[in-house]
């Protein structure tokens, strides 16, 4: 009988062992939930108790770092639980439902508190923290059925390095405030908890060496707390980037698989910075017919051949020149009549692959889609796929290619579009300076990086073109891109006409909204702006410095970008475009 317990104590002890690490990970989260309410409870407390401006800011930054002790576990398992609570504070359209949802959360009651808090803001603000308390709540009940695996929780893990790369140290989700850099500390003490669980009866290797790495960050976060000036060049390059490849090295040692699904940013991914590290086809609308070389030697022939016209005399490439970084250097084009103009600057077709919408007013998802639009629009090429098909048909040299290119060997609609999808797709590189700085090929010059750290900082740019592909799709999971209403004027010098997104969804938010674009290559392909207003990246940054449209004087009373000066002096002007000239392919710059 001793025996039969004997052996039923190490079955169960075995069990126990080999869930162990979930479990205790599980249990730190749900601890770090049941804080946070406590916080936010307290915080609505005060507020309600009226106490002193100091003692609710200090409440709140309590409240908001708590949170960073469960973002990591949240965004991974619940993003629409964890977007109510520390989403930004912009409504957003709901396109099923036609209704505007207002913000909610800690951005929203951070402009409440911050930088001034009135009691006129009271009855406001317990009504937000009531919200946020329900959501924690939420949070709280959904989270108990997380299912944790070890592949899940060091997938988490990496995620959230590159969330603190991108929504952290930029002052994205503390666009106030700006209590980056503590936050950022958190947000490491919970990885480093979490990874010595996996770690703990393991003392040398590469697990020692993750270990350094965090208490470097977290002394230097420490040690180095002004926003402006914290150098965010050296801690992605000598600390995060690091961290996330150390991260990617334990799970190989450890025998833990990779998450096996296809999405934007690579699962194989070591650095948010590795060559190759986003997958185009993650973002194609047709997984079934991925891009290949037939494809994009056909969609390249089709793109630069004006058979897709109406007329036979306008091209893809009419407009999108390729030493421009495929634009056209005018502030727009000219209309396929030769006497009025397109309503828009020409985009840039260069590392555009990588965007969940496509246009300035975002009205189609895929990059097929957007070749059939600019085909079938009447003042842009005026052509007609089904005629082409037609046509294609009786050209020799394009039946061998079409045949090459797709199994079938089919010309039909759906081919000539997916071609060009292809070679559009094709044209993301990612080979820039700024690339090889990051992957620690080569360094910046002293401007260059200056330059960097005020893009991630004090400019804010990062905070709507996200690192690393500067345009709008929102990491770390790279599932939606963003419009932003800056009030951009029009030659006259009046906030433009141009009602952007608001024609396509007719909701009043997005009234002037347009897509933010990428700024890939951005040396080469101004004129700048939805309008092509701006000649220089001088005078665009001189808007922003501005305060945008609001800053000028406009009446844009749904503006998203802040309309505080940025005070830029006039070196850090020169240094910013010195960054940005940085994000030229090589292909461009050598």
């Amino acid at each position: 009988m001793k025996k039969i317990y004997g052996l039923l104590f190490l079955v169960l002890f075995a069990s126990c062992e080999k869930k162990s690490k979930h479990q205790e990970i599980n249990e730190l989260f749900q601890a770090d939930i049941t804080l946070l309410i406590e916080k936010v409870a307290k915080l609505k407390y005060s507020v309600q108790e009226d106490s002193t401006e100091a003692q609710i800011q200090r409440q709140f930054l309590e409240a908001h770092q708590s949170y960073k002790k469960v973002e990591m576990i949240s965004e991974y398992y619940s993003p629409a639980v964890s977007k109510s609570i520390n989403g930004p504070a912009i409504s957003e359209f709901e396109e099923n439902d036609k209704v505007t949802v207002p913000p909610e959360g800690f951005q929203v009651i951070e402009e409440l508190v911050f930088p001034k808090y009135s009691k006129a803001s009271k009855k406001e603000l317990i009504q937000e923290l009531g919200v946020l308390s329900a959501n924690l709540i939420r949070l709280e009940k959904v989270s108990s059925s997380n299912e944790l695996t070890d592949a899940h929780v060091f997938d988490a893990m990496r995620l959230e390095v590159y969330r603190i790369i991108t929504l952290g140290i930029t002052g994205f989700d503390s666009p106030v405030v700006l209590n980056s850099l503590p936050e950022a500390q958190v947000a490491l003490e919970t990885i480093e908890k979490y990874y010595r669980i996996y770690t703990e009866n393991q003392n040398g290797g590469n697990s020692k060496k993750v270990l350094q790495i965090l208490e470097k960050g977290k002394k230097y976060l420490k040690s180095n707390t002004n926003f402006n000036a914290f150098d965010r060049a050296y801690f992605i390059s000598e600390i995060l980037n690091p961290l996330s490849r150390g991260l990617f090295k334990t799970q190989a040692e450890l025998g833990i698989p990779l998450m096996k699904e296809q999405r934007g940013l690579k699962v194989t991914a070591q650095t948010l910075f590795d060559q190759d590290v986003f997958d185009a086809e993650a973002f194609s609308g047709f997984p079934d017919y991925k891009t290949t070389p037939e494809k994009i030697a056909l969609g390249k022939k089709l793109f630069n051949d004006p058979i897709l016209s109406g007329n036979n005399t306008r091209s893809c490439a009419s407009c999108h020149h390729a030493d421009k970084a495929f634009t056209d250097g005018l502030e727009r084009a000219v209309s396929l009549d030769g006497k009025s103009m397109i309503q828009r600057n020409t985009p840039t077709l260069a590392n555009i692959a990588f965007q969940r919408v496509f246009f300035a007013d975002s009205r189609v998802s895929y990059l097929e889609d957007q070749a059939v639009a600019v085909i079938k629009n009447e003042n842009e090429m005026h052509g007609s796929l089904e005629k082409s098909v037609l046509v294609l048909k009786q050209n020799t040299a394009y039946a061998e290619s079409f045949k090459k290119a797709f199994p079938k060997g089919e010309i039909n609609e759906f081919a000539i579009k997916n071609a060009l999808g292809s070679y559009i797709r094709s044209l993301s590189h990612y080979d820039s300076k700024f690339d090889r700085v990051m992957q620690n090929k080569i360094v910046f010059t002293p401007d260059e990086k200056a330059g960097f750290n005020l893009f991630a900082g004090k400019a804010k740019c990062a905070t709507c073109h996200f690192i690393p592909l500067t345009n709008g799709t929102v990491p770390p999971n790279f599932d939606r891109s963003e419009s932003e209403i800056l009030g951009v004027p029009s030659r006259n010098k009046k906030l433009d006409g141009d009602l952007g997104k608001f024609v396509i969804t007719q909701a009043a938010i997005h009234k002037n909204s347009f897509k933010t674009p990428t700024i890939r290559n951005i040396e080469l392909t101004a004129p700048y702006m939805h309008n092509g207003v701006y000649k220089t990246l001088e005078e665009v940054i001189d808007f922003y410095n501005e305060g945008g449209g609001l800053g000028l004087g406009f009446d844009v009373p749904n503006q998203t970008l802040p309309e505080d000066k940025l005070n830029l002096t006039d070196k850090e002007k020169k240094q910013l475009i010195d960054f940005m000239k940085t994000l030229t392919d090589k292909k461009y710059s050598e």
